[in-house]
């Protein structure tokens, strides 16, 4: 019997495993590096030098880039789901949380693996366990031969969830394996009198027969199947009982944006999961008939997104690295708005996403007293900063001539200035200290700073600038601590925080004479380039303290080593006359700007985040959202006035990108590390307030989502859900119904 084998745990695609195509997996390098990886942590745990959660995140990140094969079933349509599942006549039996894997084997398997049917035996890549694949002994189901295994075994905790037929092993190195009978592993066992419990749960049927051999279905190019299998993946996971036909209705609503709301389109590519085909027509009718909007659902272009990279990874699932699967950001749209269009024609492709992000500081900050209302009603002005994250060597540098190009005229008018304060100050310094001195000359609007100015000079800068705005580029993102201040410092993250803020006041109280008395509102937009490594250290003190959402993050993706040089184009005199145009419609505008196009965009924006926040359950995510939407619409809004007030579909794909690729870059970058942050304050508070019993706090039923739901409320983190509820149910606290459904037994 074929089995499937994927190259990594997110894939819901499987090809058949041949022998060598299982020996080429375990003999990898990356396998062994990976294993080795997680069993160097471990031992860092056990010595106290790694926390048990640090442990238990890294484990299952580097877990996730391990390929996986399923020995106990293969699959319909090369999908690794429950409904397509047909199972192959062996089991899977975990041994979990074990001191010593290997002497455990050598006491209680070792001699016997014949005896008890095994036909692989493996150190799990956490090496805290065992596992195994048996043959089941003919006339039992699943459930009885996991009993069956566990009384050979004396093992009376063992792990239910094994039941699910679309759950899948990590590949291990060669050296990892302990038992292997090839020929029995890969032998053709028809299930002879098994029960019927052992047929997969509900079951997908295609609509009719002759569909089977048919080329799948497609949109652009991307199977439905694809689509459909990353659908469920983010929203959760497949329908379970009691939910199946709620589900389905949301798939369907989702779907008829890439079938043109046809009916029976839809009844073609919709799974049925035992559905009957009446019911499935009406689900299909149900949706169809309901609110269409204009724009995709953000879950169905993000399942679209995830099937299209998956499809092209898996061309060659096994090519050495692509198993570590590096996580990219969004591609940028191929058509641009003209103004980016021409900032970026001389940018090499590796560099265009970032660039994209970088022109908007230094093209805000010639918008002088323009205001434009958000969808809260509150009026801003374009205050956009931005950060450039990239490894060493990446070519941070990439937007300095864009930059250039864009403040050529502020610039032209600052030395202007910079000449007429240089001229007093030589005229000052040139008198004696009783003589009359000349005051300091009117209208020095100077807006491109120094990076590393005293907090001093900048109250004066901002309030000499009489309400434009303040501009610097930094090439280290630590050259912002010259604004700290003195005493306890920390006044650059104040001032990052004001400057997003309207209506903010800051400025400085001194007695002396000659010292700079003002009050005055900031205005400050700025671009800074730092590694990663440096950029994660300058703000992991301030993670929930406001300065990372309000500013925003891109980067460059890591080359492929012995990559071509990228190769720039030319910035000329021509060039600088193109974006002339663009940077008179800033200058010129004023007052009140109303842009209807940029506030229905934030509105749908704010909707989408809402809807993509309460699927992942992610406060952090939540949380930077709301002002990564306003970001968003201010760029927007400069867009729109740059382009003489004209609103098009370029500048909204654009914008969306533009949201998704900031807060991707968040989440990659700041992501985990705030969640801690979060999750320490909330700790915190809950000590303070006394810890009370979950199990108690929780529904009768519940499921798993209620449990991390539970937890989460009192400072826990989700990944000890599973720990909890095992040590549950060991004390016969609760008792498992479903995989994920559980009901109380004490505490109700």
């Amino acid at each position: 019997m074929s089995f499937g084998i994927s190259n990594n745990v997110k894939s819901r695609v499987v090809q058949v495993c041949t022998p060598e195509l299982f020996d080429q997996a375990i003999r990898y390098p990356w396998v062994g590096r990976i294993c080795a990886e997680i069993e160097d942590a471990l031992e860092k745990a056990r010595r106290g030098e790694m926390s048990k959660e640090d442990f238990d995140t890294f484990k299952a990140e580097r877990k996730k880039t391990l390929p996986v094969i399923t020995p106990h079933a293969t699959f319909k349509n090369g999908r690794r789901l429950n409904a397509d599942a047909v199972p192959s006549g062996l089991s899977m039996y975990d041994i979990d949380h074990i001191a010593d894997p290997r002497g455990y084997f050598a006491r209680k398997v070792e001699g016997r693996a014949a005896e008890l049917g095994i036909v692989l035996a493996h150190v799990t890549p956490s090496s805290e366990g065992l596992r195994f694949f048996f043959v089941i002994p003919e006339g039992m189901d699943l459930p009885g031969a996991q009993k069956w295994m566990s009384g050979r075994l004396g093992d009376e905790n063992y792990d239910g969830a094994v039941k699910d037929l679309a759950r899948c092993s990590f590949v291990v190195p060669e050296d990892y394996i302990l038992y292997l009978d090839r020929e029995k592993l890969f032998a053709d066992r028809p299930l002879k009198g098994a029960a019927k419990e052992q047929e997969p749960p509900l079951p997908c049927r295609p609509l009719q027969e002759t569909e089977k051999e048919e080329e799948p279905m497609k949109f652009k190019g991307i199977s439905y199947a694809d689509i459909i299998a990353e659908w469920f993946a983010i929203m959760g996971g497949e329908p379970v009982q009691g939910e199946r036909n709620t589900k389905l209705h949301k798939l369907a609503c989702h779907l008829r944006y890439i079938t043109d709301n046809d009916e029976r389109l839809l009844l073609k590519v919709m799974p049925r999961f035992d559905l009957p085909e009446e019911e499935m027509r009406g689900v299909i009718h149900s949706a169809c008939a309901s609110k269409f909007c204009s724009d995709m659902p953000k879950v169905l272009k993000d399942a679209i997104r995830c099937a299209e990279k998956r499809e092209k990874a898996e061309a060659d699932p096994f090519e050495e690295g692509q198993g570590e699967g590096r996580r990219l950001p969004p591609p940028m749209p191929e058509k641009l708005p003209p103004l980016v269009k021409l900032l970026l024609s001389g940018t090499p492709d590796l560099y265009k996403p970032a660039v994209a992000h970088a022109i908007f500081p230094p093209l805000a900050a010639h918008l002088w007293r323009v205001r434009f209302r958000y969808i809260d009603n509150v009026e801003h002005e374009a205050t956009l900063m931005n950060v450039l994250m990239a490894g060493t060597g990446a070519g941070k540098d990439c937007i300095s001539e864009p930059i250039n190009r864009i403040m050529a005229d502020i610039r032209r008018r600052d030395e202007e200035n910079l000449r007429r304060e240089r001229e007093w100050k030589d005229e000052v310094n040139s008198k004696g200290a009783n003589k009359d001195k000349r005051k300091r000359p009117e209208g020095l609007v100077i807006q491109e700073i120094d990076a590393d100015m005293t907090n001093p000079a900048f109250v004066m800068r901002t309030a000499e600038a009489a309400g434009h705005f303040l501009y610097t580029k930094m090439n280290e993102i630590d050259q912002f601590d010259a604004l700290r201040g003195t005493g306890r410092g920390g006044q650059q993250f104040q001032i990052m925080c004001l400057a997003f803020d309207p209506g903010n006041r800051y400025g400085q109280t001194r007695v002396g004479t000659q010292s700079i008395t003002e009050k005055v509102t900031i205005r400050f937009n700025w671009n800074a380039a730092t590694t990663v490594q440096k950029g994660k250290r300058y703000f992991s003190r301030v993670l929930t303290d406001g300065p990372v959402s309000r500013i925003n993050f891109c980067t460059i993706p890591e080359r492929e080593i012995g990559a071509d040089m990228p190769v720039y184009g030319s910035y000329d005199a021509a060039f600088d006359e193109s974006i002339r145009p663009y940077i008179e419609n800033l200058t010129r505008a004023t007052g009140l700007v109303d842009c209807p196009g940029a506030f229905r965009l934030a509105e749908k924006l704010k909707e989408e985040n809402a809807e993509e926040a309460r699927l992942t359950q992610s406060r952090v995510f939540e949380n930077l959202s709301f002002r990564a939407g306003v970001i968003a619409y201010l760029k927007a809004c400069v867009l729109y006035v740059a382009h003489g007030c004209r609103w098009d579909k370029t500048i909204e794909d654009f914008i969306r990108w533009s949201m998704e690729y900031d807060m991707w870059c968040k989440m990659e970058f700041f992501g985990a590390d705030t969640e801690t942050a979060m999750r320490d304050t909330r700790e915190g508070e809950t000590l303070k307030r006394g810890r009370r019993n979950l199990l108690e706090m929780l529904p009768d039923p519940f499921t798993i989502a209620d449990a991390i739901r539970i937890r989460q409320s009192q400072g826990m983190d989700a990944g000890g859900t599973r720990n909890m509820l095992n040590q549950w149910r060991c004390r016969h606290y609760i008792t498992i119904m479903t995989n994920d459904n559980y009901q109380k037994l004490k505490y109700k």
